[in-house]
C-alpha cells in the first residue's frame, strides 16, 4: 500500500471546496456522470482507430444507489486509469492558492470546472471517495480513496473490468442523495440527453408468448435506462419527420400545447452549435413563458437561465441549444464577455428571422393563422431589438376589424388614400376593446376609416417604436377623438346653433356633471354622430399607460377625459334647450350614456342611471 499527500498549495482546499461549492452541490452528479461519459468516449475513439481491441456493444454507465451503505456509485466501462494515471490525474489539483481562488470567484455561485476540480465536487457530499479503476491497458487495477483531506491511499484492486467505480460514502448532512427520487430528479435534469446510455436500477417489461388462449404474460426485469443518447437536434434534418419534432418537444415538455413549428440549427464554423428552437403558442401572460430552452454541452445539461446567450425577445421560445464552445460551468461575467456567445446571439437571432420570413413568403395564409399565437412574440423582438425589427418589419402584420391582414409597407398603402392628416401624416386607428368600443369603431367606419386591433399587451410599446421609426406614420385609439377629428385634416362643420345657445349649452353640461376629470368640449359633429362622445386624448391616456405598466404613482391619478357634446344633434339643438325644468337631468342622462359606451359607468351611478331610465321609460 502507498500514502502519500495530494499535491495542493494549501491545507484547506477540502473546506474551500465544500463551502464555495454548496449552493451547487447537486452538480457533483453531474460532474461524475461526464467524467465516466469522457472516459467511455475515449475508448470507442480508440476502438474505431484500432488501438484498443475491446467490445464495444455495451458501454452503459451505471449509478448504484445503495441506502444501507450510505453509498452512491458511479460505474463505466471506459478507459480506465493506471496506477500512473491516477496518480497524475487525481492527486494533483491544479490550485494556485486558496487567496487567489478566493479573491478571483467570491462573487461566483458555481465555480466547478475551475482549476479542475469537477472531480472534487464529490467531497461537497461525500465525507470519503473510492475511486477503483483499471485501465484498458495490461495494467494491475488500483484502488484510491480519500477522506476529504490532502491525505489518500492507493492500493491495487481485484477488479478484473476495464473501467471505473467512483464510490461515494455520503456524509451526514447530505443525506437528501440517498433518496432514489432525489437521484431520479437529478439524472432527469443533468443527464436525460447524455450520449451514453446511463442506467439507473431496473424496471419490470411485460411481453406476451403464445396467441389466443394460449397466450401467456411474462414479466422480466431490465436495466433502467434513464437517457435518450440520440436526442433530435444531434440528427440531420433530412432524417427527421415533423413527427419526430414534435415527439421530441413532448419529450422536453410533457403534456404541452403542440408548438407551432421549429428552426433546427446546426453549425461548425466560426462555432460549434447544434439545436432545435420551437415556436410555442404564446400567451399574453410572457413571463410563464420564459427559461424554456435549454443550454447544453456535449450533451450534458448546464443551464435553463439562457438569458446571457439569448436576446431577451428569443427567452419566449422552446427547445435545446448545444455547444461545446460553452463550458460545463461558465459565470454571468464570462458569458457577457467571451466572443463565442456573442456570435451565438447574432447567429441565433438571424435564423429565428430567416425562418419566419421563409415561412411567410412561402405559406403566408398558414402564417396568418399562426400570427395570433406569435405576433407577441415578433413584435416583442422589433421592439427590443433593433436588428430583428429591420428584418421582421418585412413580415410583422398588422390586422384589422375586418380579419384582413397587411404587412407594414401593405398597410401604408391600403390607408393612404384616405387617412392621411393634413401635414402629409398617415395616421393609423386602432382598437384595443372591439366590445367597449363598438360605438367608437362604428363611428369612424362611417368615415371610410380602418381600424386595427390592438390585442396584446406590448402593442402601446411596440406602437412608439414604430412611430420613432417611421416619422411620417402615426397611431390613434378610436377612442382618442370624435370621429370627424381623429384624423385632422381642418375640415370643420358649422354649428346650427347660436354663439349664445351654445354658451347656454356649455353651462348646462357643466352644471350637470360637476366632475373634475371631466372637460366640456362643443364640436359641430353630423347630426349623425352621438350627442355626447367621452374621447380620452392620445398622449395623456399613453401617459398614463407608459406608467401604470413601469409602476410609477402616476398610473393612480384620476382619469382624465373629455366630454364632446355634439352642438349639431336634434337631442341637443331641440330637446335640451327646450327641456327647461328638466335640462339638468337630460345633460347628465346624457353623459351617463356616454359613460356607458366607454363601460366607465360603474357601482352606483350605473345604479341610478338604469332607475332613471325605467323612470323616463314609464
Amino acid at each position: 500500500m502507498e500514502k502519500g499527500h495530494i499535491s495542493v498549495q494549501t491545507e484547506n482546499i477540502f473546506p474551500i471546496i465544500k463551502k464555495f461549492l454548496y449552493s451547487d452541490q447537486e452538480i457533483f452528479l453531474r460532474e461524475l456522470i461526464a467524467n465516466a461519459v469522457d472516459a467511455t468516449s475515449k475508448i470507442k475513439t480508440l476502438a474505431l482507430k484500432g488501438e484498443a481491441e475491446i467490445d464495444t456493444d455495451d458501454l452503459t454507465i451505471e449509478i448504484i444507489l445503495n441506502e444501507a451503505d450510505k453509498t452512491l456509485t458511479i460505474k463505466d466501462k471506459g478507459i480506465g486509469m493506471s496506477e500512473e494515471e491516477v496518480k497524475k490525474y487525481l492527486n494533483q489539483v491544479a490550485f494556485s492558492s486558496a487567496q487567489e481562488f478566493l479573491e478571483k470567484y467570491k462573487e461566483e455561485s458555481s465555480i466547478i470546472g475551475h482549476f479542475g476540480l469537477g472531480f472534487y465536487s464529490a467531497f461537497m457530499v461525500a465525507e470519503r471517495v473510492t475511486v477503483n479503476t483499471k485501465s484498458f491497458k495490461e495494467e494491475p487495477a488500483v484502488i484510491w480513496s480519500c477522506e476529504g483531506d490532502p491525505a489518500y491511499t492507493l492500493e491495487s484492486s481485484e477488479k478484473t473490468e476495464r473501467g471505473t467505480e467512483i464510490t461515494l460514502h455520503i456524509a451526514e448532512d447530505s443525506t437528501e442523495f440517498l433518496q432514489k427520487g432525489r437521484i431520479d430528479e437529478l439524472l432527469n435534469k443533468y443527464c436525460k440527453f447524455l450520449p451514453v446510455e446511463i442506467q439507473f436500477g431496473t424496471k419490470t417489461e411485460t411481453t406476451y408468448e403464445g396467441e389466443g388462449d394460449d397466450k401467456e404474460e411474462k414479466t422480466t426485469e431490465v436495466a433502467n435506462i434513464i437517457n435518450n443518447p440520440k436526442p433530435a437536434w444531434k440528427k440531420s434534418p433530412s432524417e427527421l419527420t415533423d413527427e419526430d419534432y414534435q415527439s421530441f418537444y413532448s419529450e422536453l415538455y410533457p403534456y404541452s400545447t403542440p408548438p407551432l413549428f421549429w428552426i433546427h440549427l446546426n453549425i461548425d464554423f466560426p462555432f460549434n452549435l447544434t439545436g432545435i428552437l420551437y415556436f410555442p403558442k404564446l400567451s399574453n401572460n410572457l413571463e410563464v413563458q420564459k427559461n424554456k430552452i435549454q443550454l447544453y454541452s456535449n450533451q450534458v445539461f448546464v443551464t435553463d437561465d439562457v438569458k446571457e446567450i439569448m436576446p431577451e425577445f428569443l427567452t419566449f421560445l422552446h427547445g435545446v441549444i448545444d455547444s461545446p464552445d460553452i463550458p460545463l460551468n461558465v459565470s454571468r461575467s464570462y458569458l457577457q464577455s467571451d466572443q463565442n456567445v456573442k456570435k451565438i446571439t447574432t447567429y441565433i437571432t438571424k435564423k429565428v428571422a430567416d425562418k419566419l420570413e421563409e415561412l411567410f413568403k412561402k405559406e403566408r395564409e398558414a402564417f396568418e393563422e399562426k400570427w395570433e399565437n406569435m405576433g407577441v412574440f415578433v413584435r416583442y423582438g422589433m421592439y427590443s431589438d433593433d436588428k430583428f425589427y429591420d428584418r421582421a418589419s418585412k413580415f410583422a402584420l398588422y390586422k384589422n376589424h375586418e380579419d384582413k391582414y397587411h404587412t407594414f409597407e401593405e398597410y401604408k398603402e391600403f390607408i393612404k388614400d384616405n387617412q392621411t392628416d393634413k401635414n402629409g401624416k398617415l395616421v393609423a386607428i386602432y382598437s384595443n376593446n372591439a366590445t367597449e368600443q363598438a360605438s367608437y369603431i362604428h363611428a369612424v367606419k362611417k368615415y371610410g376609416y380602418d381600424v386595427l386591433v390592438q390585442d396584446t399587451m406590448l402593442d402601446n410599446h411596440f406602437y412608439q417604436k414604430l412611430e420613432q421609426k417611421e416619422s411620417d406614420f402615426s397611431f390613434v385609439r378610436v377612442d382618442s377623438n370624435t370621429p370627424d377629428q381623429i384624423i385632422d385634416k381642418d375640415e370643420k362643420k358649422e354649428s346650427v346653433l347660436s354663439e349664445k345657445d351654445q354658451t347656454k349649452v356649455n353651462e348646462i353640461f357643466t352644471s350637470a356633471i360637476n366632475t373634475p376629470a371631466a372637460t366640456i368640449e362643443l364640436k359641430a359633429l353630423s347630426p349623425d354622430d352621438q350627442p355626447v362622445v367621452i374621447v380620452k386624448p392620445e398622449f395623456m391616456r399613453r401617459m398614463q399607460e407608459m406608467s401604470a405598466f413601469s409602476g410609477m404613482n402616476m398610473g393612480n391619478m384620476p382619469e382624465a377625459y373629455n366630454v364632446v357634446v355634439n352642438t349639431n344633434h336634434p337631442i341637443i339643438t331641440d330637446r335640451l334647450l327646450k327641456a327647461r325644468k328638466k335640462q339638468g337631468e337630460l345633460a347628465k342622462h346624457l353623459f351617463s350614456l356616454a359613460l356607458l359606451s366607454q363601460n366607465m359607468l360603474k357601482g352606483e351611478d350605473l345604479s341610478n342611471f338604469v332607475n332613471k331610465s325605467i323612470e323616463l321609460l314609464e
